[in-house]
């Protein structure tokens, strides 16, 4: 048995004190139905639990499969980045290199849903100077992210987001297998390698979530990257693009957070540097 919370309609203030006021109760695996849903997000422990150095998890990935054939997360012992796309799961090594995940494997961290995109779009630049007159100018990661918001329906707090196409560069990271005991996240980021993709073509996975989830998730994108081949892949830190890429855009306001035995939730200052040290994690 996990502890587990169901948050339904998420609420205007989200963070450690507000999950930690809920009524939390074990329940059995038959009994976890709502997040089979279309539009309902999974997530296997938080983020902040993470940054405080839990890298150890009970889920399998084959019980994260039974929730979810989308979206992104980490391993046992923060063994890389994982990617879940089209139903498969994927990790990325400390060097970008991709290899499929095991069903026996397990996860301390991963947010997961059915995709099923209600919003599909074109997102391309505009036009610079050149020397024969106006050209296509690329598409920067902060240009792209701000096309992804105006796509966004109105009103909807989080989504799922995938984006394709060929990329200029991707410039990405993964951090190395840990060893117990474990060091905070914001620690482990110092030694992340960071990488770059160039004239590359395939999919960026992720999740868009407001600020008040922050403590919980990642506030505003967290993306990870896999090419076409599933060779090269890991966490999104910058991108550009010269050719029109394909969104497609999951919203969801239902989010599931099941906690394992081993995340304690009951200091109450873990939220109060939570910003701090998630940026940290997130931008390196």
């Amino acid at each position: 048995m996990r502890a587990c919370v169901w948050a339904g309609r998420l609420p205007r203030v989200l963070d450690e004190r507000w999950i930690r006021s809920l009524h939390v109760e074990s329940m059995r695996h038959a009994d976890l139905h709502a997040e089979r849903a279309p539009h309902v997000l999974f997530q296997a422990s938080t983020i902040g639990a993470l940054l405080d150095g839990s890298f150890d998890g009970d889920l399998t990935f084959a019980e994260l499969a039974a929730r979810g054939d989308f979206g992104l997360g980490t391993l046992n012992a923060l063994d890389g980045e994982m990617i879940a796309l089209d139903g498969e799961f994927l990790r990325a090594d400390v060097d970008g290199h991709v290899t499929v995940v095991g069903p026996r494997e397990r996860t301390p961290f991963a947010v997961v849903t059915r995709f099923e995109p209600t919003v599909e779009a074109e997102v391309a630049a505009g036009q610079g100077p050149g020397a024969a007159g106006l050209v296509p100018a690329p598409l920067d990661h902060e240009a792209l992210l701000a096309a992804l918001d105006r796509l966004a329906p109105p009103g909807a707090s989080s989504f799922a987001v995938r984006v394709d196409g060929r990329f200029e560069l991707v410039r990405a990271r993964s951090v190395p297998r840990q060893e117990p005991p474990y060091r905070p996240l914001a620690e482990v980021v110092a030694d992340q390698h960071v990488f770059e993709l160039a004239d590359v073509e395939g999919s960026m996975v992720g999740f868009r979530f407001p600020a008040y989830v922050e403590g919980i998730e990642v506030a505003g994108y967290h993306l990870h990257f896999v090419d076409t081949a599933r060779r090269r892949g890991g966490h999104v830190l910058d991108s550009r693009s010269a050719t029109p890429l394909r969104a497609r855009i999951d919203p969801s306001d239902d989010l599931h957070v099941e906690l394992p035995p081993a995340v304690d939730l009951t200091d109450p200052d873990l939220a109060a540097a939570t910003h701090a040290a998630i940026d940290a994690a997130e931008h390196g």
